[in-house]
């Protein structure tokens, strides 16, 4: 029998749809959404062995899950919050992931005392996505912090990522469009040349609520846009794509 994992009276576990995978979440914090779902989807296919970088990794959902949906050889996953670091690390726990799943409670400015430079293959991002004067303020700490610029800012998850990748590293980003221009002209500036764009929409009347980027470090200049990926259909249910990405089975 394994270590019983603790679940504190405020948190609750999640199952996440693939592998018997689960997750730990704060009732009341900040829980995970489908752009963590979709990041891991567009990262899947990574190449095998791949040493892997999570910054602001919060509970540990899309690293979590591309342990599931990649052959990686090892994620490491940072995270400011000591609360929600303590979740992502109960959950890897209950997800028998130690051996492949590390945690460290670190701000992501001050992590190359713990991590050298040029070291990882990709990294994926889910960062805050509003400046930290906008927006509406939530009065909850953790829901801020995850939410708005308060401790780093959208150019230092750039930044630490092109010092952190090797050489034709990968990096993957989900980010709302409104800072699209904020992420190509941070990301040229520090050397991860953008890629792959696809636009994510609630439904194909509405505008794109969501853009994932793929860039690479160091690489020539070449960008594709992939086709727009739509939630909901015109009944308002899940498109077939968001089904097949959530693994659910009519």
């Amino acid at each position: 029998m394994g270590k019983k994992i603790i679940v504190k009276e405020n948190e609750r576990i999640d199952d996440l749809g693939l592998k018997n995978l689960k997750i730990i979440q704060d009732k009341e914090g900040f829980c995970f959404g489908i752009d963590a779902v979709l990041l891991s989807d567009f990262a899947k296919d990574i190449k095998r062995n791949a040493t892997v970088l999570d910054l602001g990794t919060g509970t540990g959902v899309i690293a979590t899950l591309l342990c599931g949906k990649t052959d990686l050889s090892k994620v490491v996953g940072i995270e400011i919050q000591s609360e929600v670091a303590d979740m992502a690390m109960r959950s890897i726990q209950l997800n028998e992931l130690q051996n492949k799943f590390e945690i460290i409670n670190e701000d992501i400015n001050h992590i190359f005392n713990q991590l050298e430079k040029n070291s990882f293959d990709v990294i994926v991002t889910n960062p805050p996505y509003q400046k930290k004067n906008a927006g509406v303020i939530n009065d909850k700490e953790k829901k801020l912090i995850s939410r708005h610029e308060i401790t780093a800012t959208l150019e230092d998850f750039i930044k630490v990522s092109k010092d952190l990748l090797r050489d034709k590293g990968e990096f993957y980003m989900v980010h709302r469009p409104d800072r699209l221009v904020d992420i190509l002209y941070s990301m040229r500036e520090y050397r991860i040349e953008p890629k792959v764009i696809r636009f994510v929409y609630p439904n194909q009347k509405k505008a794109p609520n969501l853009v994932l980027i793929k860039g690479v470090k160091n690489a020539k200049p070449f960008l594709t846009i992939e086709k727009n990926l739509y939630v909901y259909d015109e009944k308002g249910d899940y498109t077939q794509e968001i089904k097949d990405i959530y693994h659910i089975k009519d």
